[in-house]
C-alpha cells in the first residue's frame, strides 16, 4: 500500500500561503491607515470654523447657511495631480449632495474657471489665493476633504485621495452619526 504524503504538504503550504497573503495585507492596511491618521492630524476638529467666501459663478456663500444638512468640504488646488484623481468623484457628488470646494492657491478666479471649463467641472468653488481659508481649517496640503454635519461639526477628514465610494461612504457616516443619540 503506497500513501501519498504530498498532498497534506501541499495543503498546509497552501494555507500557510494564504496567511501570509492575508498577514502582509493586514499589515499594508494598517500603515495605510497609521499614515492617514498622521497627515490629517493638523486639520480641523469639532465645529467647523467659519467658511465665507463668493464662489466663482460670483454668489455669496456661507458654510453656516447650510445647517440642517451634512457637506462634503473639499480644499484642492489646479497645479494638483492627486486632486485631479479625484475630481470626477467630487463632482459627481456635488450632482446629489452639497458640496463646497476651495481652490488653494490657484491664481485668479479667471484661471480656475478656466480650468473648470477644461476638465468639464461643475463643482462650487471658492478661490484661496492666499491659504487663508485653508490656514483656518488646518489644511496644509491638498487634497483635504472634511465631512461636516447636519449641526455644523466635522465628523471626519482625509489628506490625500480616497474614491468616490469611499466618500460616499463617509458622507452616509456622517448622516449616522448624528441621527445616533
Amino acid at each position: 500500500m503506497k500513501i501519498d504524503v504530498r498532498k497534506p504538504i501541499n495543503q498546509r503550504a497552501k494555507h500557510s500561503r494564504w496567511r501570509g497573503w492575508l498577514l502582509n495585507l493586514v499589515l499594508v492596511l494598517l500603515v495605510f491607515g497609521a499614515v492617514q491618521w498622521w497627515k490629517a492630524r493638523p486639520l480641523a476638529r469639532g465645529e467647523s470654523p467659519p467658511l465665507a467666501g463668493v464662489t466663482l459663478e460670483g454668489r455669496p456663500f456661507d458654510l453656516g447657511d447650510l445647517r440642517g444638512q451634512p457637506v462634503l468640504v473639499h480644499f484642492w488646488a489646479t497645479w494638483c495631480p492627486v486632486c485631479r484623481v479625484m475630481d470626477g468623484a467630487i463632482d459627481g457628488i456635488a450632482e446629489d449632495h452639497r458640496v463646497i470646494t476651495v481652490a488653494l492657491q490657484s491664481g485668479p478666479s479667471h484661471d480656475i474657471q478656466r480650468f473648470m471649463r477644461e476638465a468639464g467641472l461643475a463643482f462650487p468653488v471658492i478661490a484661496d489665493p492666499e491659504g487663508r481659508i485653508a490656514s483656518r481649517w488646518g489644511v496644509s496640503g491638498v487634497p483635504a476633504t472634511f465631512f461636516v454635519d447636519a449641526a455644523g461639526q466635522i465628523r471626519d477628514a482625509t489628506v490625500g485621495v480616497s474614491t468616490g465610494p469611499g466618500l460616499r461612504a463617509r458622507l452616509w457616516l456622517t448622516t449616522l452619526r448624528e441621527a445616533a443619540p
